[in-house]
């Protein structure tokens, strides 16, 4: 069983636990800047929605990758950055639909979320349950469209 990363807006109360999380599993620091997840706020802080790879089925960062350094993890589902073959030409970054393929200056390669081998930090260090780690069917097009549903506001 596949398991995916689900992410509940309406939970989240942007204290950056997920980012801070995420760049120490990465890269050893505590620094939201170089972490694979981010936090998008909007309407002046009074929303926050966490964003990450939605590990596509149809990875088009991947079939954009001139040199195939992202391949799909059979046992987690994650579309992962072979660091050792990435040249970091950033196609990737122009191919995702969702821009979540950021560049490391640092490495001069593109990152990723990878789920961090099937133990993603983001959801164990998320204190309200905004992100959790779950079985695939409970994730997807159709619950994306129903919080879009429910957020939608209507402008004269």
């Amino acid at each position: 069983m596949q398991k995916s990363l689900l992410i509940d807006p309406a939970k989240c109360t942007s204290c950056l636990q997920c980012e801070m999380a995420c760049s120490f599993e990465h890269e050893g620091v505590f620094n939201p800047a170089k972490s694979r997840i981010k936090i998008f706020e909007f309407e002046h802080g009074a929303r926050a929605i966490p964003y990450t790879c939605t590990q596509c089925a149809e990875a088009w960062c991947m079939h954009a990758c001139p040199v195939e350094a992202i391949t799909k993890n059979a046992t987690t589902g994650a579309m992962e950055v072979n660091e050792a073959v990435c040249v970091g030409c950033k196609v990737c970054t122009i191919a995702c639909p969702f821009g979540t393929i950021n560049y490391n200056k640092d490495t001069g390669k593109v990152i990723k979320c990878d789920l961090c081998g099937g133990d993603p930090q983001c959801a164990e260090a998320c204190p309200t349950d905004a992100i959790t780690y779950v079985d695939s069917s409970w994730t997807g097009y159709e619950r994306m469209q129903e919080w879009a549903v429910k957020t939608q506001t209507h402008q004269a």
